[in-house]
């Protein structure tokens, strides 16, 4: 592998674990952004990075130190692929049921669509044309509005917690909020003002290209104000809003829309106005009943993943600073994880 100069190329000799180096790097990161120099574009040369001293525990301690800590990474690794499948599965069925009709199809053309009789019947046979085109006979044109209430629950001076749990759109990804942060009520930012609650849908207004959405999972979170809340009328919605809103054809539609100089956006109601077919109320709840245990799974795996994270950064500098000792370091031999 090779790599551009903008890179330093730390080469580990036998006596240091090249997973032990990557962890008291993290841990020393702030040490080391004083050496950098520059304005536009801070650089840490190599003449500096070669200057960098840090001190080093036995190899048997080093390799105990990557092995811990190395774990929790492969845990969090893990959920974080268990929730690609889990969605892409919910992602699946969605894009079959209310995107391409598959069920309606296979009865419009006498073909076994492999669902039970009770499934089945929630689905037309024939289709009738529409603004989105054919749609399941039945089944009317509308947007995420029949479904979702937007930006339902705003905080006032008056009303605001003493200890605001602020999500903001740069720490909210493709689905994943990577942390929280937690602000005193007089101290947390001015754009910290939407009330998100459990099932609300979060879909990121400036930028909307750059995927800061999430399916809101927990209580006592507040969003941004650059975020677009679809909060559902009904239980039974909100899976149907979250993959309707954030599908791969919506988000590159929204980010189609959005203008603006510095920071392209979009306003919330357009968020809203994505359109979608409104389809039978059982047929939605059916679907929720199937699609709702993915979703519970995935919240599981987020907060195992944010609890492991959090209890990984509070061991690392204690772990490499000698604080905590591992007893019986030399059982773990071996080199890496």
């Amino acid at each position: 592998m090779a790599t551009s100069q903008d890179f330093v190329n730390w080469v580990c000799g036998s006596g240091i674990n090249p997973y032990f180096l990557k962890y008291v790097l993290l841990a020393e990161t702030e040490a080391l952004w004083r050496f950098a120099s520059g304005t536009t574009h801070q650089t840490i040369y190599y003449p500096e990075a070669k200057a960098f001293h840090v001190c080093l525990p036995s190899i048997a301690e080093q390799n105990a130190i990557a092995h811990i800590l190395g774990t929790m990474d492969d845990k969090i690794e893990l959920n974080r692929r268990m929730n690609t499948t889990l969605e892409a599965m919910a992602r699946a069925l969605f894009q079959s049921w209310f995107v391409d009709f598959d069920p309606v199809r296979a009865k419009a053309e006498c073909r076994d669509n492999s669902l039970p009789k009770d499934l089945a019947d929630l689905f037309p046979d024939s289709f009738e044309d529409s603004e989105l085109g054919e749609i399941p006979w039945g089944w009317t044109c509308g947007t995420l509005d029949n479904y979702a209430f937007l930006n339902p629950e705003s905080w006032s001076k008056n009303t605001r917690p003493n200890i605001v749990r602020y999500v903001d759109l740069s720490n909210t990804k493709w689905g994943c909020i990577e942390s929280v942060t937690d602000h005193a009520a007089q101290d947390a930012p001015s754009r910290a003002q939407r009330v998100l609650r459990p099932c609300d849908t979060v879909v990121g207004t400036v930028r909307p290209g750059n995927g800061s959405y999430a399916y809101i999972s927990e209580e006592g979170l507040t969003g941004s104000t650059g975020f677009a809340v679809l909060r559902p009328k009904r239980r039974v919605y909100a899976e149907f809003i979250y993959l309707a809103a954030t599908s791969v054809a919506n988000i590159d539609n929204l980010a189609h829309l959005a203008d603006g100089g510095a920071y392209p956006a979009v306003r919330p109601e357009v968020v809203a106005a994505t359109t979608v077919a409104c389809v039978s109320h059982m047929a939605v709840s059916r679907f929720s009943h199937l699609v709702s245990p993915l979703f519970e799974k995935m919240s599981q795996n987020h907060q195992e993943s944010r609890t492991l994270a959090s209890l990984r950064d509070a061991l690392l500098p204690k772990l490499l600073s000698g604080e905590i000792r591992i007893a019986a370091a030399e059982q773990f031999q071996r080199v890496g994880k």
